[in-house]
């Protein structure tokens, strides 16, 4: 047995270590949402200063109108609960798991190698280290309890499928909420345009009203633009990822219960995966 990517000898030789960086994904920082994010309004705040007159760039008419109005609106979409736990799904997409399908593939052929060789129940070892991982502690542990498997592999596609659907749901809010900021800037738009009209014989006036026209459209298409569609973009790109990841544990767990040659795992795997990160636990 040989790993062409991380497999050291200890494995080759039947150890019981297992590749930490396949088993424990480790929490980062996703630079390219951070960089991107702060970089474009770095660019319009840098836009407005150079122009010599932010002061009028700010209303507080037109945030209340579009920054209330679009959390208010879009609350009326979904429930609260699930407008609070989209708060917390804006800091997910800034801090991240590094789970790669290929470590995961990787990682249950090991897992396949060491139950082929010592049985089912020289898994439960391995609990500790894969705790944090709950999709796969929970199938290896329908393994280790010895359910048919396919009964493990309809229980855990059934859990991914839910798990999507749910990432799925929190990436609409925030999506739904791209779609209600550049409304909401219309309507103040129509308020500063009829506050206009209604008072020009009091040419005083005339001039915040047509502030509160543009930049209400500025606010709106500034945040769903530059933070809610792209943020929601990056939180369907995640969720597409953990779906493969979870399908690699839900297909491996189930080869596992089946008592299929690791090998065979590995061909099916690798049907899974992209040409390029493709794995070579076997030569």
């Amino acid at each position: 047995m040989a790993n062409a990517s991380s497999a050291p000898s200890a494995q080759r030789s039947g150890s019981r270590s297992m590749p930490r960086h396949a088993i424990r994904p480790g929490v980062g920082i996703d630079y390219a949402t951070l960089v991107g994010t702060i970089g474009a309004f770095g660019v319009v705040v840098a836009a407005v200063f150079i122009g010599g007159t932010p002061g009028a760039f700010f209303d507080i008419r037109g945030i209340l109108i579009v920054v209330f109005g679009t959390l208010l609106v879009t609350t009326v979409s979904f429930s609260l609960g699930e407008m609070v736990k989209a708060q917390r799904l804006i800091w997910k997409a800034v801090t991240y798991q590094q789970r790669q399908p290929a470590d995961a593939a990787l990682m249950v052929t090991y897992l396949a190698d060491i139950a082929r060789r010592h049985g089912a129940l020289a898994l439960e070892q391995y609990e500790p280290e894969f705790r944090r991982e709950r999709f796969l502690a929970r199938a290896m542990q329908l393994v280790v309890d010895g359910t048919p498997g396919a009964d493990v592999e309809r229980i855990m596609m059934r859990e991914a499928e839910a798990t999507m659907h749910r990432h799925a749901n929190s990436a609409g809010i925030l999506r739904r909420a791209g779609e209600v900021s550049p409304a909401m800037g219309l309507i103040g738009t129509l308020v500063g345009l009829v506050q206009m009209l209604g008072n020009l014989e009091s040419p005083e006036t005339i001039g915040p009203a047509m502030a509160v026209a543009l930049l209400t459209t500025f606010y709106g298409a500034v945040l769903a633009n530059m933070f809610f569609m792209p943020i929601a973009n990056k939180l369907e790109r995640n969720s597409t990822i953990e779906a493969t990841v979870n399908q690699i544990y839900a297909q491996g767990a189930a080869s596992i219960a089946r008592q299929e040659n690791p090998r065979k795992l590995e061909t099916m795997l690798n049907t899974i995966l992209p040409p390029a990160d493709r794995i070579r636990f076997y030569e």
